[in-house]
């Protein structure tokens, strides 16, 4: 090489150097990024930290809690002795985790803009808790802004890897909108997976809409759980709350509602524990009326032996639920054809009930005494007495049912024709 050519390389080399030397250093890629972050030093003081996706960000929470953490009447980790206890029950039930381990229950609950279904309404918030052999994890998914949905959705379908879904009225409203908006970005997004679903709501709503004002979460919370919230910010609030935070980003005006939603997870936790226990502990609930109504679910599902046993333990107490347990056995025993056992129930409530439950049994004991026992004078006893009754009634309450009159004038008419021959 010339001494020309070197001369020119060193001073294309000089150059370079000085041009390095001159231009500052450039931030990581991620130090860049958080400075879009609006009051990020706050959000890390409250164990949140940014996600980045897509040019955009949305904002995760973890909180961590000890298996023997007490929230109302239960201890979070008491969820692994009901996961065990599930394994070994002698029914099957919707709400047993067996086949599944403790941690595949995913306890999940959403805050949106409103409860309208449509496009117009987002969530803005997506909770879920589950619980692991040492430790109980809550992570919370928040959207900063209504165009971050894109971030939101990836950091929680990425992040997390579920079974089973556990929420309170979730097969109707969180789990039908997180499908909507997951419509609208599903292009940009993980698929959403397939699961099983456990609904608390309908369980809850079968055990005590007869015995509470309302089946809300928040009064089961106070009154089947004993869980008092201190200085909670009621859900309805929270669509407003968000609004208010999207003009003034401070984490303080949207943390309450972060914190409202992670009480609800862990609600849902104590809620699947204590409604697991009605049901796998049912003959010995000291409360007749939810023995009743956890025996007429177990039956509704085909367990029948599960449910008799409940019924049996209901008729124990003497209680006015003990009528109803009663008659529901009566008609199981008749399914099973023991009409003898059925027979002997119905003869004790036309015995000591009222008309309204003389009628009821009565027209069992015409068709038990006409078509099985073959004892026609009886049978046309029974359904005489029947009608009688149902006369009285009906001119005590003013109503009339021509179907069902009729009905009990055929049954006595065919039973005047045997009993002439």
């Amino acid at each position: 090489m010339s001494m020309k050519s070197k001369l020119a390389r060193w001073k294309e080399q000089l150059a370079s150097r000085a041009s390095v030397q001159e231009k500052p250093p450039s931030a990581p890629l991620e130090e860049q990024r958080e400075k879009d972050v609006p009051f990020l030093d706050e959000w890390r003081r409250k164990n949140v930290q940014p996600f980045f996706f897509d040019g955009d960000y949305c904002l995760v929470r973890e909180v961590v809690y000890p298996l023997d953490y007490q929230h109302g009447r239960y201890r979070l980790g008491e969820l692994h002795h009901i996961h065990e206890r599930w394994q070994d029950a002698s029914f099957a039930h919707p709400l047993s985790s067996k086949g599944h381990e403790a941690c595949d229950l995913f306890f999940f609950d959403t805050e949106t803009t409103g409860l309208s279904s449509g496009t117009g309404h987002f969530i803005f918030l997506l909770g879920h808790a589950r619980v692991y052999a040492d430790r109980v994890v809550v992570r919370q998914h928040f959207l900063p802004h209504p165009g971050a949905e894109v971030a939101l959705y990836q950091s929680f379908l990425s992040e997390v890897d579920y079974t089973t879904l556990v929420t309170y009225n979730g097969k109707a409203f969180d789990w039908p909108k997180v499908k909507t908006r997951h419509t609208l970005i599903r292009d940009a997004v993980p698929k959403l997976p397939a699961f099983g679903h456990f609904d608390l709501y309908h369980a809850a709503k079968r055990m005590w809409k007869q015995k509470l004002e309302s089946v809300r979460l928040s009064n089961v919370e106070k009154e089947i759980l004993q869980i008092e919230r201190e200085k909670d910010v009621p859900g309805f609030l929270a669509p407003m709350m968000y609004m208010d935070f999207l003009s003034t980003p401070h984490p303080d005006r949207i943390f309450p509602v972060l914190r409202h939603n992670e009480l609800d997870v862990l609600s849902l936790i104590c809620l699947y524990i204590h409604l697991s226990k009605q049901l796998l502990e049912a003959p010995q609930l000291k409360d007749a009326s939810e023995q009743l109504e956890t025996a007429r679910w177990l039956e509704t599902l085909g367990e029948t032996n599960a449910a008799k046993s409940v019924y049996e333990r209901v008729i124990e107490k003497e209680t006015k639920e003990a009528w109803q347990a009663k008659w529901q056995l009566s008609l199981l025993y008749k399914k099973e054809k023991r009409y003898k056992d059925a027979v002997e129930i119905w003869e004790q409530l036309w015995q000591h009930g009222n008309d309204t439950w003389k009628i009821k049994v009565g027209i069992e004991l015409a068709k038990a005494y006409e078509h099985h026992f073959r004892d026609v004078h009886a049978a046309h006893r029974y359904a005489i007495s029947v009608y009688e009754r149902w006369k009285a009634l009906s001119r005590s309450y003013k109503q009339r049912d021509d179907a069902q009159e009729m009905e009990l004038i055929k049954r006595i008419e065919r039973l005047k024709r045997k009993l002439s021959h």
